[in-house]
């Protein structure tokens, strides 16, 4: 068995471009998908946080119309009940990445928030690629990747292809209008290429030891692929 760390955000707002703060964190599913796959498997996962704060969902993310029925928010809605892991985290920045196998980052809107900015998941995520480990982040995960940025001044994830919540879909969501960035478009500006994909579909690509997902949708299928890279 071995141990995967989540990346999680802290952020219960992200603050729009007239400075509205309008509700959020990490997106249920993008959590929940991937948790079930690497416990099925018999693999630990441990929470970290900036700060070591309790990651708050999404509440959108709860609800009927995000998961396919009533149904669906409710089994989605007992599996989080059920990962107490999101009940301690541990510091984000005491991360020992020796520890653990592989990293996976979720996403939901609270990314944009705080670790896109975040100086510890930045370093950790250089960590990460230069240990050779699997590397997974989702929807609006990768825009942790803009915070990796080396000593010389370039982004770490220069040239690497990449899925992500693209602009399209930020529109069509209702919030990319109002947003002070978009992620697909501060990805390319830092060298990083996204691979669009049709907004909403599973769409994952694997670039060397990095494995991205452009929405909730991507979720499941990117935890099968980061586990082929577990062994």
């Amino acid at each position: 068995m071995a141990k995967i760390l989540f990346v999680m955000t802290g952020a219960d707002h992200w603050t729009l471009d007239d400075g509205t703060l309008h509700p959020t964190g990490f997106w249920a599913e993008e959590a929940v998908a991937p948790w079930e796959a690497f416990r099925a498997a018999g693999h630990e996962v441990v929470v970290a946080t900036p700060g070591g704060v309790v990651p708050p969902v999404d509440k959108g993310s709860l609800a009927a119309e995000a998961n396919g029925g009533q149904e669906g928010a409710d089994r989605v809605a007992a599996a989080l009940a059920g990962m107490t892991e999101l009940q301690h985290p541990i510091r984000l920045e005491d991360v020992d990445l020796d520890d653990y196998a592989a990293v996976f980052y979720p996403g939901g809107h609270g990314p944009m928030e705080d670790l896109a900015v975040d100086a510890a998941s930045g370093r950790l995520l250089i960590d990460a690629l230069d240990s050779g480990k699997p590397l997974g982040v989702v929807c609006h995960g990768p825009a942790a990747l803009l915070a990796a940025v080396t000593e010389d001044g370039f982004n770490a994830f220069a040239g690497y292809r990449v899925a992500a919540f693209t602009n399209a879909e930020e529109l069509q969501a209702g919030l990319g209008e109002r947003a002070k960035w978009l992620l697909q478009d501060r990805l390319t500006e830092v060298g990083v290429e996204v691979v669009a994909g049709e907004p909403w579909a599973p769409q994952v690509v694997v670039d060397r030891t990095l494995v991205t997902g452009q929405n909730p949708a991507s979720s499941a299928p990117l935890a099968t692929e980061l586990l082929k890279r577990l062994g």
